[in-house]
């Protein structure tokens, strides 16, 4: 299969890329560079800008780009990032699509999106057919998924993968949490009872794949695990396989201190479910969050 992909050097990108290569697929990378290579293509998504010739004859378009929403303070500015940075590429790659003969388009486009689109939902366990919630992300969300239309509208399958909290030891969730951890100055965040929708990395990417081969699912599909917890159950476990305590929770009002904008998003509890891969039978390596952390944290 030849994929087209933006997003290939972040945290999933990466991985993905390595996966898709060693599966026997020819992976081509969209960046806003010089290229470097013969596999890379430039783009600029701010200008709209995108040669349908890179484009055609792809058998699939895989978009991840996205700047990280927990990478830096939400000040006004990096907020308008998250959106733009979204929003743009999959607008320039459904319009792009859109707009080629019906025979050089690909079959499928495979666009990331999150489970911020559920917003808080408390104890509910929401799946796909759930409404977009309320907050920032969830509206992000909104017009993230929206952008895809054009490609949907010319007859691409479109694949909108809602992924909630990947597990692995070098970004996500769990990075940023390994040395508090270690060093026992960690603990739940808040009140601890927010659900956590997470995802082990080898599932997500086996369902990745799944869902660029299973011709018969588009729309939204949640990129979660079978089993979410709660913050409070996720902080026991990662503490008990670090052999550390966690005894130190963390106040809303520090989180709101040190984080801004983003610790509300903290402490937004999200009760997913992945209803579309359930129904579709997909095997999850990693069902429940102990085997999950332990391949995180080993692998």
């Amino acid at each position: 299969m030849r994929i087209l992909m933006a997003g290939a050097s972040g945290f999933l990108g990466t991985r993905l890329v390595d996966r898709l290569t060693a599966d026997g697929h020819q992976v081509a990378r969209l960046v806003r560079r010089a290229p470097r290579t013969s596999d890379e293509h430039r783009w600029n998504p701010s200008a709209a800008q995108l040669d349908p010739a890179v484009v055609a004859g792809a058998d699939a378009v895989v978009n991840l780009a996205g700047a990280g929403v927990g990478d830096k303070r939400w000040t006004d500015e990096y907020r308008q990032l998250i959106r733009t940075s979204r929003v743009d590429t999959t607008s320039t790659l459904a319009i792009t699509i859109a707009g080629l003969p019906a025979a050089d388009r690909p079959a499928v486009l495979l666009n990331s999106s999150a489970v911020g689109w559920y917003g808080n939902t408390g104890d509910r366990v929401v799946e796909e057919d759930a409404p977009a919630g309320e907050g920032f992300l969830a509206d992000v969300c909104r017009v993230w998924e929206a952008a895809t239309r054009p490609a949907e509208d010319a007859g691409v399958r479109v694949v909108r993968l809602r992924t909630g909290l990947p597990l692995h030891r070098d970004g996500g969730l769990l990075k940023p949490q390994l040395l508090p951890f270690k060093l026992g100055i960690a603990g739940k965040l808040g009140n601890g009872r927010q659900w956590l929708p997470w995802i082990s990395m080898r599932d997500w990417l086996d369902a990745t794949v799944f869902l660029l081969d299973r011709g018969d699912i588009a729309g939204p599909v949640n990129g979660v695990g079978p089993n979410p917890v709660t913050n409070a159950e996720f902080t026991r476990e990662l503490a008990r396989q670090l052999r550390r305590p966690a005894i130190m929770p963390i106040p809303a009002v520090a989180l709101k201190v040190a984080l801004g904008g983003f610790a509300q998003e903290a402490l937004t509890s999200t009760r997913v479910l992945p209803g579309v891969l359930t129904r579709a039978h997909f095997h999850y390596h990693h069902p429940d969050l102990t085997s999950a952390l332990q391949a995180a944290l080993t692998e």
